[in-house]
């Protein structure tokens, strides 16, 4: 069934308000503080008026289908709330109640309200349940039953989180963001927060979106909404929690949503090109950077202050992120020596001293020669002083100094508060005017901005995962048979259970030889692998100390270069996670991997591959040969292969080692995990 629009929901002219308890008259009161400046109708079976409205007795007494409703009642009146409310074509609702779907483990109908629910909506659209609702600080409309922070904007940024507490607390911000919305979706059992998303994206008064996601339900409606992020050129700030066990169980707790792997998460975003933040101060200081810049074109940055130490900690601060400091060309030295006088060491961060403070020329000239170059942003560091206890009128100089650079450039320029106490919210509202950016706070300012670049949408879908049923684990000799037929290279080799089988082997096999034991999960740790056996009496004497009824004997691969991990794990939040790393016995002790969502591309793999810290002995570290690329990509896409052709089918597959030498990349242990396609 195809749902109607969310724009009478989110832009309402009239409001339904139905139930009288507190949260109710909050929402009356909100909707009347906020400028809201169409009809509110409160609903109630006996109360003739709340908070000076007139009241109407049910739903059907309204003066006609209220464009957007507040259902602040109990979990099964709010199912008949709906039903009413899509039988007179009304334009949306928000479900305050709780108890349904989100609360499976604790109350044995909740799902099965929440499917009635959903089935009393229709094709009405409705946020929740579980859901405080949505401020709307473009039009001036609340459907919100508790305090928020926010005042009316002409444009700004759109925020939807699945947690009321966090959108509550992102309102009361004092960091000058411009909110034009913040919905929050419940454990969206209709609709969704990529649904959300694209329609508040599509509001050319919003500049970009922020998501806080504890669980994801849909892949394919997260890549619409990436999609449509990257034609509007409107980009998306993910802050999606679940690092942790504890984090994941209140998350599925909270949403009914698929928490699944941080891995697995993290990846799919970086795949659909959303930038990621680890915490709310670098999210809504990247929302900000992006309202008033947009994404940046580089990680290059020029930073100016009148301290030696501010400069320093801008420099080591930013050495923790993608940024660069490009060194000054010479017709900048020029004009700063100028400037400054002989006594300035002139560098990039520069610490202009405060020879030139407060002359409001000359500071704009340094600023005008440090921010005439190659560069995505200019940066100064001004700690404004406590107004309350201080004189702050020499600032003014520079700040005026800043705004006038500003004014005669088109790059971008940021203002940066070492702390987030020394940018006052008045400060950073007038830079927002002048199209200055404020930044709360040297190390979430360099965070942020380290994101603030454009980010590549990966062009094909996610491969999506499905969990198999009945399942099962193949042998290794068998693993690596399947793996081979779709391309994978692996050794030659005989399983053998008999004298005559391992006499067999020498005219079939090339020594040097490896034996393995089969039928074991760690046969390294078990003493059932056995190397470099170069003739049958060797053979026998290793395979005499092993208790196994087969073994596997296999020509051993030589001039190895380093051994690496190649894995793929379903995660039915996120998809088929690849994760390439260090292999071999130490790759739990290494922990050198990267991960990928499927299908990747060789260059997907090779950029992937850079990141690792044994990245230099792939391309041959010291003078030492490198690994044959093309064999460990054709080696890495067969198991992709594989995984495709048996989508539904596969938990897991993983090779490792995969011996990369200078010709070859060979598959020497595989492992398959994979049952019945549901």
């Amino acid at each position: 069934m195809s749902r109607k629009s969310l724009e009478r929901l989110l832009k309402p002219k009239s409001i339904a308000i139905v139930g009288g308890g507190a949260w109710c008259r909050n929402v009356i009161k909100t909707c009347k503080s906020i400028g809201f400046d169409g009809d509110i109708w409160p609903v109630h079976p006996t109360k003739t008026s709340i908070e000076g409205l007139r009241a109407y007795p049910t739903i059907e007494d309204l003066p006609s289908a209220p464009d957007s409703s507040f259902l602040g009642v109990n979990r099964n009146a709010t199912v008949k709330c709906l039903t009413s409310l899509s039988k007179s074509d009304a334009g949306g609702a928000v479900c305050f109640a709780s108890g349904f779907a989100e609360a499976s483990a604790e109350i044995k109908d909740g799902a099965d309200l929440q499917a009635r629910l959903l089935q009393a909506a229709g094709d009405m659209p409705f946020l929740g349940p579980n859901c405080y609702g949505f401020l709307n600080y473009l039009d001036g409309c609340a459907l919100w039953p508790d305090q928020h922070g926010g005042q009316r904007v002409e444009s700004g940024v759109a925020i939807i989180t699945q947690s009321s507490n966090i959108a509550i607390n992102l309102t009361m911000q004092n960091r000058a963001v411009p909110l034009a919305y913040v919905v929050t979706a419940g454990n969206q059992a209709q609709t969704d927060l990529p649904e959300i998303g694209m329609d508040l994206l599509r509001d050319p008064r919003v500049t970009c979106l922020g998501l806080h996601i504890e669980g994801i339900n849909d892949i394919r409606a997260l890549e619409h909404l990436a999609h449509l992020s990257h034609e509007l050129k409107k980009p998306i700030c993910v802050l999606k929690v679940g690092k942790s066990d504890q984090a994941q169980l209140a998350s599925v707790s909270h949403t009914a949503s698929l928490a699944g792997s941080h891995t697995g998460a993290s990846t799919l975003i970086n795949r659909l090109g959303f930038a990621q933040v680890d915490d709310l101060s670098t999210f809504l200081e990247l929302l900000k950077i992006w309202h008033i810049a947009g994404p940046l074109a580089s990680n290059r940055i020029a930073s100016a202050s009148c301290s030696g130490g501010e400069a320093s900690l801008m420099a080591d601060l930013a050495a923790e992120s993608d940024l660069a400091f490009p060194p000054l060309k010479v017709a900048q030295e020029t004009k700063l020596r100028k400037t400054l006088g002989p006594k300035v060491a002139l560098a990039n961060p520069l610490d202009y001293h405060t020879y030139i403070w407060p002359d409001k020329e000359l500071m704009q000239q340094t600023f005008d020669a440090l921010f005439d170059a190659d560069i995505a942003l200019g940066l100064v560091v001004l700690d404004i002083p406590r107004a309350d206890r201080c004189d702050t009128s020499d600032w003014d100089f520079a700040l005026d100094a800043i705004i006038a650079c500003k004014r005669g450039t088109n790059i971008p320029i940021g203002v940066v508060g070492s702390l987030p106490d020394t940018m006052p919210e008045g400060v950073s509202q007038r830079l927002i005017r002048e199209r200055v950016i404020p930044l709360n706070g040297m190390d979430t300012a360099l965070r942020a901005v380290a994101l603030a670049g454009i980010k590549r949408l990966h062009a094909k879908p996610v491969l999506l995962p499905q969990q198999p049923e009945n399942v099962s684990t193949l042998s290794e000799a068998d693993a690596k048979k399947a793996l081979g037929k779709f391309g994978l290279e692996i050794p030659n080799s005989l399983i053998c259970k008999t004298s005559a089988d391992f006499e067999a082997a020498k005219t079939s096999l090339c020594p040097p030889w490896v034996l393995k034991g089969l039928g074991l999960a760690h046969k390294s740790e078990s003493g059932a692998v056995h190397v470099g056996l170069t003739n049958i009496e060797t053979v026998k004497s290793a395979r005499a100390k092993m208790n196994c009824e087969e073994y596997l004997l296999e020509e051993m691969i030589q001039n190895s270069i380093v051994e690496m991990l190649v894995a793929v794990t379903v995660d039915l939040a996120h998809g088929y996670v690849l994760t390439l790393g260090a292999g071999g016995t130490l790759t739990e002790l290494l922990k050198d991997t990267t991960s990928l969502v499927l299908p990747v591309t060789e260059n997907d793999v090779t950029q992937a591959l850079s990141s690792l810290r044994c990245a230099p002995i792939l391309d041959g570290y010291r003078g030492a040969q490198p690994i044959d690329r093309k064999a460990l990509w054709a080696a890495i896409d067969a198991i992709q292969k594989y995984v495709i052709a048996h989508q539904g089918q596969v938990q897991e597959v993983e090779v490792n080692p995969l011996i990369c030498t200078p010709t070859s990349a060979v598959a020497v242990d595989a492992l398959i995990v994979q049952g019945d396609a549901p």
